[in-house]
């Protein structure tokens, strides 16, 4: 038997080609665009037979009789059996020209070329989206009943539908997939469609929360979703059946989901949270139409979906379909597929294959490069305090990356260790000596940096200065709050400052602030510390705010307790687990490649969380800490160095219960 198929690269139509050709009597001849001849090599491959029973055949759908030369109408006339329209465009977010081009041009161009060859059945692939947005129960004999078809989408697959009945002088025969996703055996799909949209954001939240965190959702409408494999055992069981022809097929699940069961299936699936509460997403329906569009067409309203959309991956007209109105009645297909043993599969029973395969081979975020190397490579990158600690771990990392890598800090004799120990690995770092503390050194190095480097593409405010001492220790020492804030508030602010001119200037370039925990959990002893840490997080957040449009990012890292000289003074702290400088300076490399606006621990986040919620309860745990650990002692001059002292075991359960805390 032989077949003429369109599409024959797409997702189903592929499928179908390699069904038709398991029989060895069988051949194919498929239309290819003439640009496109380079892939049929990994066609043939993927449906196993030589280029004898797989025919390509050069043509365009968007010429008249498709652009197939005339020795090749020749051979097809009389010659083909079975000619199976699948070509279309089927994104969402394709430009209306392009479908209307594709979807109904195309259509019409195809039906007059199986016209012309005399095929014995026209067989073409439509959509459930030829319904458009049909209030209510649509049949298989349905079509001028569809309703709402101002989308391109609707509106083109309508049309072609309408051009195959008109246009077609041999007998045809229409098929209504529903939205059709990857293969229940084996979750295998080619592309992001329909459910798929949701995937990112199911994603996030199970990144974000563990999985018997109840979620409130929408409840929304019925999805109709078919895996792939179903609509093409179908199709294909359907195609060959005698006494079908001028009918339509709806290949439909005969018992749809609702958004929200959709959602919480591939929740279940992914490990995520599911939606305990969900409220019927219809109530929007009852907002007049010109007032959503005007709130829509609001600036800021505007911005914040784009934004949203965009980082989720979902399609401007999402929102359309999550009251999707529309039941398929399938008794047409039902009763002729009686007794084939072809049947839809229930979502359940498939949707982990499905969000494996996604998570695994579909992810956009796999398309990103999420290497410190493909970050960073020949970008211009800045530490301060990098001559030690955390800075020097980061500054290994982005020297080995193919950063520029500067380091700046106050001890020349620490930088020129810092970068013989860099170089020693077969790596360099340019180093400058400055004391950020001071607001003139600090603007001289600036324009000795812009001299010399034309500015930066990330700056890391690493450099810092840190005292451990209670509030009833220091009534007379308030210089020490003036040099904390000098250095830790006002010389990374002088810096930030005076780089950001030529980020602006390029459109991109991130900001990176080491703070602390102690911002989130507000730990006592530490007040002069943390308040200069959380002057530097709130002109942060007001800066990512004005300058979010013109590429500039900026994360916060609430750092944990790290093991570096800053800690060294108080002795207690060597029996305390500590990060690793090389660990603190991978959650660095973290904020460089994801670029979020915050990394915190889970402790820092949940003592934010209680301090918000209950905080006379925050209080006595920050108290009970203060009360169990003793001061740093001020070390004098001369004076012999004191023993540490061992934890109680009070004291031991208290820092185990606050791993990484500051007490």
């Amino acid at each position: 038997m032989h077949y003429f198929v369109t599409g024959a690269t797409g997702f189903i139509g592929k499928r179908l080609v390699k069904k038709l050709l398991s029989k060895k009597e069988n051949t194919v001849y498929f239309l290819v665009r003439k640009q496109s001849l380079d892939k049929v090599a990994a066609l043939l491959k993927y449906w196993d037979v030589s280029k004898t029973r797989a025919i390509a055949i050069g043509g365009d759908l968007r010429d008249p009789l498709l652009g197939v030369a005339s020795d090749d109408v020749k051979r097809l006339t009389k010659n083909i059996q079975h000619f199976f329209h699948f070509a279309a465009v089927y994104d969402l977010n394709a430009d209306a020209e392009d479908q209307i081009a594709v979807n109904v041009d195309g259509t019409r161009h195809t039906v007059a070329f199986a016209n012309a060859i005399e095929a014995q059945c026209f067989h073409h692939v439509s959509s459930i989206a030829a319904a458009g947005l049909y209030e209510g129960i649509f049949r298989e004999d349905m079509f001028d009943e569809a309703e709402n078809l101002d989308h391109p989408y609707f509106s083109t697959k309508h049309k072609a539908e309408k051009i195959v009945r008109n246009e077609s002088t041999i007998p045809f025969r229409v098929y209504r997939p529903g939205m059709v996703i990857g293969d229940s055996k084996t979750g295998e799909a080619d592309k992001v469609d329909g459910p798929y949209y949701f995937f990112k954001l199911i994603q996030r939240v199970r990144q974000l929360l563990p999985p018997w965190m109840p979620m409130i959702g929408l409840e929304g409408g019925r999805l109709n979703i078919v895996p792939v494999d179903y609509v093409v055992n179908a199709m294909d069981y359907l195609a060959h059946l005698p006494k079908l022809d001028g009918q339509c097929f709806h290949l439909t699940d005969p018992e749809p989901m609702r958004v929200g069961d959709v959602l919480n299936t591939f929740a279940r699936a992914a490990h995520a949270p599911g939606m305990s509460l969900r409220i019927n997403a219809a109530l929007l329906d009852f907002i007049p139409e010109s007032i959503k569009k005007g709130m829509i067409s609001l600036t800021p309203v505007r911005r914040i979906k784009n934004v949203i959309l965009r980082d989720l991956d979902l399609p401007d007209d999402i929102m359309r379909f999550v009251n999707y109105p529309t039941r398929f009645d399938n008794r047409n297909a039902t009763a002729a597929l009686n007794g084939s043993g072809i049947s839809c599969p229930p979502l359940e029973s498939y949707a982990d294959k499905i969000w494996d395969y996604w998570e695994r081979h579909l992810d956009p975020a796999l398309l990103i490069d999420r290497s410190l190397h493909g970050q960073v490579e020949g970008k211009v990158v800045l530490v301060t305090g990098g001559s030690s600690g955390i800075g020097l771990a980061a500054a290994h990392k982005l020297a080995e990356a193919g950063a520029i890598t500067i380091i700046c800090g106050r001890s020349e004799d620490k930088l020129l260790a810092a970068k013989r120990d860099i170089n020693a690995r077969g790596f360099d770092v340019i180093s400058y000596v400055v004391n950020l503390a001071d607001m003139e050194d600090c603007d001289r190095f600036m324009k000795q940096l812009l001299a010399d480097q034309g500015g930066v593409d990330i700056l890391i405010n690493n450099a810092g200065r840190s005292i451990r001492r209670g509030i009833e220790s220091s009534y007379d020492r308030f210089h020490d709050f003036e040099r904390l804030m000098q250095l830790n508030y006002f010389g990374a602010l002088r810096l930030t400052i005076g780089l950001l001119p030529k980020m602006i200037e390029k459109k991109q370039g991130q900001i990176i602030n080491i703070s602390s925990i102690g911002v989130l959990t507000n730990a006592p002893r530490f007040s002069g510390y943390v308040a200069s840490k959380a002057a530097l997080d709130a002109w942060s957040r007001c800066a990512a705010s004005e300058f979010s449009d013109v590429g500039i990012k900026f994360t916060t890292i609430n750092m944990p307790l790290v093991r570096t000289p800053m800690i060294a003074p108080t002795k207690i702290y060597k029996n305390v687990p500590t990060l690793a400088p090389e660990d603190a300076a991978d959650l660095i490399v973290q904020a460089i490649v994801y670029k979020p606006v915050r990394i915190s621990t889970r402790l820092g986040v949940l003592g934010e969380v209680v301090h918000a919620l209950v905080p006379r309860v925050a209080q006595v745990i920050m108290n009970t800490s203060f009360r169990m650990f003793p001061d740093t002692d001020v070390p004098h001059v001369g004076a012999p160095e004191k023993k540490t002292q061992l934890m109680n075991a009070d004291q031991i359960i208290l820092q185990k219960l606050l791993h990484g805390l500051h007490f």
